[in-house]
């Protein structure tokens, strides 16, 4: 592959420990969790206590106020193990930033520093039942009642629900203002009315907790508006590109490290007589394979120095999250079938590769909703 030249040597080194801290915390308890459907605790508070979590905040919110390649090293890091379990990425890149670009001095210090040491879990719920890529269909209502408001509604697919312990919730309380009439709240666990529902069962990231979640008159302070009354939507927009590009970043680097995987896997298994890749269809597949995914590191990583300088825009991110995911696929169920046999056994990475990586197309904003996005700019 290509040398990468948007990391320095400290990002480098910083590098090595997230993988040693992979290597040792999180790979040798990944299949138990995904057994429980959910991490452990105690892996979110390790990673805390590493400085893991939350790097991009600044310090006077408990976080490291490092700059994201440091979060996208963690991202890839991740992929690179095959460690779908914990929700890191979202707890730090996506919770964290709304609650400090958007929230309140009070809100700011009564949250981010316990996110950044893994003592509390945030998610955010967009989706319902009846409205996914349709953030403008939200049914969710948040009922102003004197100095408090009463949310009422359900959301589903929430990554981190079943273990949340803020939750970042996308409502209605202006149902005839269109985008105007959106509001983001945050909710504590445990504050009466608010119920998880099951860990949902899913085709892949097993080990990752993602439930249902039900409002039923949860009556939150007006104190726990999130950005201004009638603003969520704006906000939700803002921080989509963001969103977005990380699944791109994750996708590519799981190419790169199941194809890695496959390469190896290629010279050791033998058939008639000899090892798979001196057979020439092999070759030319690797070759291919290996080109789509040097493609994809390259677009991303141009990406990533576009973030660092708060320049990507939303059609380049839309373009990433849809190329690269759907690269992510067909690169993945090629090499599933260079494994043969193999790749459709779950103790082999490219199984579970596969499995994990057919969401990619859908959350974040579905490709087709991508396309869309993209075909504005024509």
């Amino acid at each position: 592959m290509m040398e990468r030249t948007i990391f320095s040597e400290e990002h480098n080194i910083f590098r090595e420990s997230v993988r040693r801290f992979y290597e040792e915390h999180i790979i040798p308890h990944h299949s138990k969790w995904e057994k429980d459907g959910k991490v452990s605790r105690d892996a979110w508070l390790e990673a805390g206590k590493q400085g893991l979590l939350c790097m991009s905040i600044p310090e006077e919110f408990g976080g490291a106020g490092a700059d994201k390649l440091y979060s996208i090293i963690m991202m890839e890091e991740q992929a690179r193990a095959g460690a779908t379990g914990p929700g890191f990425g979202l707890h730090s890149e996506i919770v964290g930033p709304y609650i400090l670009n958007y929230g309140t001095e009070e809100q700011k210090k009564n949250y981010l520093p316990r996110m950044a040491k893994g003592e509390i879990i945030g998610a955010i719920a967009m989706t319902e039942p009846g409205a996914g890529s349709d953030l403008q269909g939200v049914k969710t209502r948040a009922v102003k009642d004197g100095d408090h408001y009463v949310i009422n509604g359900s959301k589903t697919f929430i990554t981190n629900g079943f273990m949340s312990d803020v939750v970042i919730v996308v409502t209605k309380t202006d149902p005839n203002a269109g985008a105007k009439g959106t509001t983001l709240f945050l909710v504590d666990a445990g504050t009466p009315g608010f119920e998880k529902g099951r860990n949902l069962e899913k085709l892949g990231m097993k080990a990752q907790d993602t439930s249902e979640l039900f409002f039923d008159d949860v009556r939150v302070p007006a104190s726990n508006i999130l950005g201004g009354e009638g603003q969520g939507f704006f906000c939700l927009m803002k921080e989509l590109a963001w969103e977005r590009l990380q699944i791109a970043i994750t996708a590519t680097a799981t190419m790169e490290a199941v194809l890695e995987e496959t390469i190896e896997y290629t010279k050791d298994r033998s058939a008639f007589g000899q090892s798979i890749i001196k057979f020439q269809n092999t070759r030319f597949k690797l070759a291919e394979l290996k080109t789509q995914v040097q493609i994809a590191r390259t677009f991303v990583d141009k990406c990533i120095e576009e973030v660092i300088k708060g320049k990507l825009a939303v059609s380049t991110a839309a373009m990433a999250k849809y190329w690269c995911s759907d690269t992510e696929n067909k690169v993945i169920d090629e090499c599933l079938q260079l494994h043969g046999g193999y790749g459709f056994m779950w103790e082999f990475r490219v199984a579970r590769a596969y499995a994990d990586a057919r969401v990619q197309r859908i959350y974040g904003g579905t490709n087709e909703i991508m396309k869309e996005l993209i075909s504005r700019e024509l």
